[in-house]
């Protein structure tokens, strides 16, 4: 398998993605991506891909295919994840009701570029919600139009070597045949794999480890109470709960310890605050840092983030990213059907 199989990545983010396809071998010629803050990532760790920094409702794909100096059926896989936000479940009232988000038609123009570039293979991610949402099933009957045998699966990023649980939709899809969706790795990854062996945050050299964390007298006093290594909240008497807390019920996992030997939980753009999840490191009195962040989606331990003064952007990007393993694994499967056939 010598030859370099090409791909395109849209809507890029800070780059997840094209670090799994890269990892599976194949050669990311082009990204496209709205965000600049994100773009300036993607292009620190990924300089030799030609980046598109613009609404890719605004972009025509003949400039692409002119750029990358590409025919019509060339292009080996178009990939990408369409802006999820609008399927997300808080959006969704848990899937009771579909929002009328207009992110949710850019799954429209991934089947624009599609239509106009024509890869021999096809991969999507999203959140589960976007499996009952009938724009997606709308886009399903275009793509078996235009010839594609496709599958799509709702999977546990944790099966696939990823050391969190993120359950998360993967769409494959083929002009020569149905696909198949990669095997569960057989060893799973804990948080103590992913983030144990680094040095103490604050003094490492690594500026996005060494963010200086900023809480109050109070809630440094409840965290420090919370057990070690998989504690909650809950776990603390009544005088030392927020009156939040003690108010509502919901959201167990608020101000809750990561456990050393389980997966972490689903890192979202919340990720560096104990109050939006299970956040807090598993023994330091401290949120994740965002190198730790990262590490637990899956992304090399030496990747730039050029927002290093942020943390709500680091975690922005970080939390939206797609787990660099989790694609790595599928885009395997899709290459050596590439090469089969």
């Amino acid at each position: 398998m010598k030859k370099k199989y090409t791909a395109i990545d849209l809507f890029s983010g800070c780059g997840g993605l094209t670090v799994g396809l890269k990892k599976a071998g194949f050669e990311v010629l082009g990204a496209v991506e709205i965000d600049s803050l994100a773009v300036q990532t993607y292009k620190a760790n990924h300089t030799n891909v030609v980046v598109w920094e613009k609404n890719i409702r605004d972009l025509k794909c003949s400039s692409i295919k002119k750029n990358l100096n590409l025919k019509k059926g060339e292009l080996d896989l178009l990939a990408g994840c369409p802006p999820c936000q609008g399927f997300s479940s808080l959006n969704t009232l848990n899937g009771a009701y579909v929002v009328n988000d207009e992110r949710n038609d850019l799954v429209f123009d991934f089947f624009r570029f599609v239509e106009e570039m024509l890869p021999k293979v096809v991969m999507m991610e999203n959140v589960p919600g976007l499996a009952s949402d009938k724009r997606f099933k709308k886009f399903l009957t275009c793509m078996a139009k235009l010839g594609y045998a496709g599958e799509y699966k709702i999977l546990d990023a944790y099966d696939y070597g990823v050391p969190q649980h993120r359950r998360r939709l993967i769409y494959m899809a083929s002009l020569k045949g149905p696909v198949e969706f990669a095997l569960p790795a057989r060893k799973k990854i804990c948080v103590r794999d992913a983030i144990g062996h680094l040095p103490p945050a604050g003094k490492s050299g690594d500026k996005i480890h060494d963010i200086v964390e900023n809480r109050s007298p109070r809630i440094m006093e409840m965290i420090k109470k919370i057990p070690k290594n998989g504690g909650s909240r809950k776990d603390l008497p009544l005088k030392l709960q927020l009156s939040c807390h003690k108010r509502c019920n919901g959201f167990n996992d608020v101000y809750g310890r990561m456990s050393w030997d389980k997966p972490a939980p689903t890192l979202t753009s919340g990720c560096f605050n104990p109050s939006k999840g299970r956040f807090l490191h598993p023994v330091k009195n401290r949120a994740i840092t965002m190198r730790e962040a990262a590490l637990l989606q899956g992304f090399p331990k030496n990747y730039k983030f050029t927002a290093t003064y942020n943390k709500q952007t680091l975690a922005l990007m970080i939390g939206n990213a797609l787990p660099p393993e989790f694609i790595r694994r599928h885009a395997m499967v899709l290459k050596k059907s590439l090469h089969g056939k």
